[in-house]
Formats: C-alpha cells, sequence, structure tokens
C-alpha cells in the first residue's frame, strides 16, 4: 500500500469517526434536554398536588404487560400476607 492510499484511508476513518463521535454528543445532548422537561413536567404535577412517587410508579406500570403486573401484585400480597400486613 503506497503512503498516498494509506493516508486518505485514515482520513476516511477519521472522519467517520468522527462522524459517530459528533451523534453522539448530539443525541447525548438531546437526552439531557428531554430529561430536564421531565424534571418540568413532574414538577408541574407536584405542584398542582399530584404525588410524584405516585406518578413515577404508574408510569412503570403501564410499560409493563398486564400479565406481569398480576404476577407482582400477586407476590406483593403473598409477602404481605406473610407478614400480617
Amino acid at each position: 500500500m503506497n503512503e498516498e492510499t494509506g493516508q486518505s484511508s485514515y482520513r476516511v476513518t477519521a472522519d467517520e469517526l468522527r462522524a459517530f463521535v459528533e451523534r453522539y454528543e448530539r443525541l447525548d445532548a438531546e437526552k439531557k434536554d428531554i430529561a430536564e422537561h421531565m424534571k418540568e413536567v413532574m414538577a408541574e404535577a407536584k405542584s398542582r398536588g399530584y404525588d410524584t412517587k405516585a406518578l413515577r410508579s404508574l408510569i412503570a406500570l403501564r410499560k409493563k404487560d398486564p400479565a406481569e403486573i398480576s404476577e407482582e401484585e400477586a407476590v406483593l400480597d403473598m409477602y404481605k400476607e406473610a407478614l400480617g400486613m
């Protein structure tokens, strides 16, 4: 391989690497923006009197399959009964 070809492929690789890094950095910035928006939503809900811990639990439940929820609730009920709760 001659020197010019080696430098050319290195430049292409460096450009591609730079593109990956820049894409990742943009996505990271977007993720931070989204996290800030999510905080704002919870702050607004809290200011209106909603329990944010309960809201987060509800959001987590909505992500789960109904069968998975039923199984978790059954286990939780069994544990609570075992502890006399």
